[in-house]
């Protein structure tokens, strides 16, 4: 689709003051839309219409693009399970319409539900791209900083001019949508399972409704209480830490599971860095060369190789870094006046992580500076108050979500939460091991609880 046509067609997916939310939701057949997934009759799509923004219920609305997958075994089906995507950014219909992230049991006692949320893909996506020539995303001197603010403000006004959902994406916002949702669905109370990013979601659901929740888990937690220095310390800790595990691991196998068996791998890691920062590698940037651990945790033998191939000047595709600025901007506030106190926290982000560098909180900086203050959805301490304790989930290697930030939280759930800890490595814990799918899967059918201090063993 050409450009042009793309914003025009994002344009009219905002209907005109006049219009009001639709009752229910009109299943159908899905588009021919996901390279490799056509079309199933076990899939039907849907658009649920909702207001722009909560405040004002009959003003503008939009389509939000929902999808179902119907339970294999619907004689023995529990009810709607519904699917809270992450990033900020990830498509939960592209989640469920591809259905490899759901267990068997889960796939026969659901009908599986998930939805693209706001300013995501086929709900009133932005028809908008940031320029070629943009800052890069670590900063090197007030200049830049102040270049990375021009450019940042710049192109959210073009993002605003193709959909009015930029302002109106926070996650609070997002909790009335799933509440909209869970309505059109007929379902009493809410079966829900957030990963990532999406398991803020769940929480504001939980604080906001609690009498309307059956069971939420919560996989790979974001903390949402955080000051801005401890949450790009721990990302660059975390990141550091699963860097760590994989040097461990290199160092007990055999040189044909890592080809860097036997060698300095740190060094030869820290080496990579150092050609990146030169520009060896010119198809990506040295934030990018540093991030390539993200993705391939725990994919231990994948990432020795990757490092052996940039030692020899063979660079990977770049990695998906991208977030939804509408909605993470909205939730977590980037509040950096000058390059000064920018400085202050890459240096946090270097001690932390003396071979990863920045974690992924560096890229949420660099992707918020300037963003209007106050945000929509400030961090605060939860409250929440369910009948079902949320069920948490968590790897204590986790380079995106650290282990930390799921024990913070539930503590803060207190009787409200019980987390099941992963002794293994990996974002999104839920497919690791047997033994956290049958943690995750019996709570959501069952609602049984694990007892407190569970844990379950890293895969082999």
């Amino acid at each position: 689709m050409q450009l042009a046509a793309l914003i025009t067609a994002l344009a009219l997916a905002v209907t005109p003051p006049t219009a009001h939310p639709s009752p229910g939701l009109d299943w159908g057949a899905c588009p021919n839309d996901i390279p490799g997934h056509p079309p199933s009759s076990a899939v039907t799509c849907a658009t649920l219409t909702l207001p722009v923004d909560w405040s004002d219920p009959h003003g503008a609305t939009f389509g939000m693009a929902v999808v179902k997958r119907f339970a294999r075994a619907p004689e023995r089906k529990v009810g709607t399970l519904v699917f809270g995507p992450g990033g900020p950014g990830d498509s939960g219909v592209d989640r469920v319409r591809k259905g490899d992230r759901f267990s068997d049991e889960q796939l026969d006692r659901f009908d599986l539900v998930s939805f693209d949320p706001r300013t995501v893909k086929r709900t009133a996506a932005p028809g908008c791209a940031p320029e070629a020539d943009r800052p890069p995303v670590i900063l090197a001197d007030q200049t830049q900083f102040d270049a990375a603010v021009a450019t940042n403000r710049a192109y959210w006004d073009r993002c605003r001019a193709s959909s009015p959902l930029l302002d109106h994406a926070d996650s609070v916002t997002q909790a009335q949508d799933l509440d909209a949702l869970r309505r059109a669905l007929g379902e009493r109370r809410l079966t829900f399972h957030g990963s990532s990013y999406g398991t803020l979601l769940g929480e504001m659901y939980a604080e906001r409704y609690p009498d309307r929740v059956r069971a939420i888990v919560l996989e790979s937690v974001f903390d949402h209480h955080l000051p801005l220095t401890e949450f790009v310390r721990s990302e660059a800790a975390g990141l550091q830490d699963s860097f760590d595990e994989f040097v461990a691991w290199c160092g007990r196998v055999t040189v044909d599971e890592c080809v860097l068996h036997g060698t300095d791998v740190r060094q030869t890691w820290r080496t990579v860095l150092q050609d990146a920062d030169r520009g060896r590698y010119p198809s990506l940037t040295s934030f990018e060369v540093a991030a390539i651990p993200f993705g391939l945790t725990p994919q231990w033998g994948r990432l020795a190789t990757v490092i052996d191939q940039l030692t020899k000047g063979t660079a990977p595709p770049a990695p998906a870094l991208d977030v939804a600025a509408g909605v993470f901007c909205a939730d977590f506030p980037a509040d950096v006046r000058d390059y000064r106190a920018y400085r202050r926290l890459l240096e946090i982000t270097e001690k932390a992580a003396p071979d990863a560098r920045y974690g992924a909180g560096m890229l949420a900086i660099r992707t918020c500076l300037g963003w209007p203050q106050p945000v929509a959805n400030p961090p605060h301490r939860l409250d929440v108050r369910t009948r079902t304790p949320l069920l948490l989930l968590n790897a204590v290697h986790d380079p995106r979500t650290p282990y930390g930030w799921a024990r913070h939280v539930e503590a803060e759930l207190g009787r409200a939460g019980r987390l099941v800890t992963y002794l293994g490595s990996g974002h999104g814990a839920y497919r690791s091991s047997p033994c956290t799918i049958a943690a995750v899967d019996r709570y959501l059918i069952d609602l049984t609880v694990p007892p407190p201090g569970t844990s379950c063993p890293a895969a082999e």
